[in-house]
């Protein structure tokens, strides 16, 4: 006991204290000693890997080009000219912590894309701050986890269960247009799109997915609120490199900010999931032909709840969480985005608006005018023309990232070597000079089937491609083609005008953010229809 006296007298001396403080700050510097030696290691491997890629200029070999990603018109216009001078590819460096190969051209994009989902990854500079919302999804899984999740959602997007997911777009197409007359009959014929129409995506995924009806275009919904919100924080994130540690993000206010706003999501779908796995456990003690009821069941919970792998397992809570979370994040922003991009390129060509405004009249001959039908959105090919050029001139997305377990040969005989991100940039190759005449300007005539032919198989990749392609594009595809059909019936557009810049839209900024928006927002000018005027929606 004395010694031990002895030893805690000496270390609680001041001369004590001083040693121990002066040995944990020798630790602590060999740390970051060490820490930066492997850092600039692994730098400088990188860039000797990735020396067969031209690398635009850089200020500084080791800050390389932080800051100059940007994420505003002058960004996407940065992309272009990378595009015209580089042609197919460039190396990047974001300082010495992320090493990026940047690809815009079919022929380098095809092989990145098109590799075995059990050799592509996702990497943490994109997907990793979704991580807390949205977990260990299929949007974010790697190997044998995404392959049983993929195997398991499949079914979801079944063509059958597409067909009944019309009705819910066409209430709440008919919900959104029925505020339009409203707001048109005080006047107000200058609206703001991407307002709307956000809360028009959330409330048909809220239906489709949970059977939920939120009344989000009529009132303020708190679970609507913070996945707006949770989104917004997102792209705040990116934009800080420091914020991308953890340890430093969650001690900041935006940090806690988030946490609160993920807990009211999270409480939402874990409530929904547990009391429709209780239900389904009910029904099948008490249903005596439970086979009829899950037949009648469409929602996206149920369908997932009750899939089954190869070995009779099925998700679990948790999991099935992660992946509603997931369906209501990547299915509101990125079909909202194409819708509203897809009315603006219409409302600036009055002559593809008007081909197809009568197309859909044709389709609709007879009817009421309040729906589509399944077997209308064949029919709709015009439309569907536009709707497909609008997403390769306006795409939601801009850009996916990959990481492979092993080096990718690319064609001139570089290699993307094993660990570096690769970023697919879907906006360059879209317009890309080499792959589109006039890249710029909107011609769907470019998707006549007739124009097709000879293009490169991944020239338009607005949902990407491959095996970790969107799982839900085919949703996606019908519930635009429905909005853009309806509204085209309903209402005349035109380039609205920025109340506060007192701007038309016709010169509009685009804002690439987790899907692309615009500077201000996207305004359009409304006219009603004649023959929809006194058809208020339900």
């Amino acid at each position: 006991m004395s010694v031990l006296q002895g030893v805690l007298s000496k270390v609680l001396s001041w001369a004590g204290l001083c040693q121990v403080l002066c040995a944990a700050g020798t630790g602590l510097v060999a740390l970051a000693v060490v820490w930066t030696v492997r850092l600039l290691a692994r730098h400088a491997w990188f860039t000797h890997r990735l020396s067969g890629f031209s690398r635009p200029h850089a200020d500084s070999w080791l800050i390389g080009h932080l800051g100059k990603m940007q994420s505003t018109e002058e960004g996407l216009l940065q992309v272009d000219d990378l595009v015209q001078m580089y042609k197919h590819s460039c190396s990047w460096f974001l300082g010495p912590f992320y090493h990026l190969v940047r690809v815009f051209h079919p022929d380098y994009v095809k092989p990145l894309l098109m590799a075995p989902g059990s050799i592509t990854m996702k990497d943490e500079l994109i997907y990793g701050h979704l991580r807390p919302w949205l977990g260990q999804s299929l949007l974010i899984s790697n190997g044998e986890e995404w392959f049983r999740r993929r195997r398991l959602l499949t079914p979801a997007f079944h063509f059958d269960i597409l067909k009944s997911y019309i009705t819910t777009f066409n209430t709440s197409t008919n919900t959104m247009h029925g505020k339009w007359h409203r707001l048109v009959a005080e006047g107000r014929t200058n609206l703001e799109m991407f307002d709307h129409v956000t809360l028009m995506t959330l409330d048909s995924l809220l239906r489709c997915a949970f059977s939920y009806n939120s009344n989000c275009q009529e009132s303020s919904s708190e679970y609507v609120s913070a996945i707006v919100e949770l989104s917004d924080l997102i792209i705040e994130r990116r934009q800080k490199i420091l914020h991308h540690w953890d340890w430093i993000y969650w001690k900041t206010q935006q940090g806690k900010q988030f946490k609160q706003a993920l807990s009211v999501v999270h409480r939402f779908t874990r409530d929904v999931v547990q009391k429709r796995r209780a239900l389904i456990s009910q029904q099948r003690e008490t249903d005596t032909d439970f086979t009829t009821v899950l037949q009648s069941r469409k929602d996206f919970v149920d369908l997932i709840l009750l899939s089954k792998d190869e070995d009779g397992q099925g998700l679990t809570d948790e999991e099935i969480q992660a992946e509603a979370n997931t369906f209501m994040f990547a299915g509101h922003d990125t079909t909202a985005s194409a819708i509203c991009w897809t009315l603006y390129n219409l409302a600036r060509h009055a002559d593809y608006q008007e081909q197809c405004r009568q197309e859909v009249m044709e389709v609709m001959q007879g009817r009421d005018g309040r729906g589509l039908e399944w077997e209308d959105l064949s029919n709709l090919s015009f439309t569907t023309m536009c709707i497909r050029e609008s997403l390769r001139l306006h795409s939601p997305v801009q850009a996916v990232t990959r990481k492979y377990t092993q080096d990718m040969e690319l064609p001139g005989g570089r290699t993307v070597p094993e660990g570096a991100i690769c970023l697919v940039s879907i906006y360059g190759t879209h317009h890309n000079p080499t792959v589109w005449t006039n890249p710029h300007e909107f011609n769907p005539l470019r998707f006549d089937p007739s124009n097709a032919k000879g293009r490169a198989s991944h020239s338009f990749i607005p949902f990407s491609s491959g095996p970790r392609n969107c799982i839900g594009q085919k949703f996606a595809l019908a519930e635009l083609r429905v909005v853009v059909a309806l509204t085209l019936l309903r209402f005349r557009l035109t380039p609205g005008v920025n109340p506060e810049l007192g701007t038309s839209s016709g010169g509009v900024r685009r804002l690439p953010q987790l899907v692309l928006r615009a500077e201000g927002g996207l305004w359009l000018q409304l006219e009603p229809l004649a023959a929809e005027e006194g058809a208020q929606a339900e």
